[in-house]
């Protein structure tokens, strides 16, 4: 896979651009549906990545782009289902998650702004 370019709100990887935040899924790229975690937003100001969302977990490594400027919350639950599953959870901004976007056995979740 390759990104082409990477924009506060898209993303276009293979030629393909999404404006909304995206999941690489063992190479097959979907949109991140949200709606899940939107109950939690009044908690944190925004919304978060919750456990209530599909999180791809069929991997060793989960890379979270937390946005351009790692501002995503992540719920304390998704990194306790990421230990019961045995996956690294790792999170750091979405410019550099990027960079593990062909990484073996692993998935990513992009947030694309903030």
């Amino acid at each position: 896979m390759k990104v082409n370019n990477l924009s506060f709100g898209s993303i276009t990887i293979d030629g393909e651009t999404y404006g909304k935040d995206v999941i690489i899924d063992n190479g097959s790229v979907k949109k991140r549906k949200k709606s899940e975690s939107k109950k939690y937003s009044d908690m944190f100001g925004h919304t978060p990545l919750s456990p209530d969302e599909n999180i791809p977990w069929n991997c060793k490594r989960l890379v979270i782009g937390a946005g351009h400027s790692s501002c995503l919350p992540v719920m304390e639950e998704v990194q306790n289902i990421a230990d019961s599953k045995g996956v690294e959870l790792v999170i750091m901004s979405t410019p550099k998650a990027i960079k593990h976007i062909n990484d073996l056995h692993t998935n990513l979740i992009l947030h694309l702004t903030c």
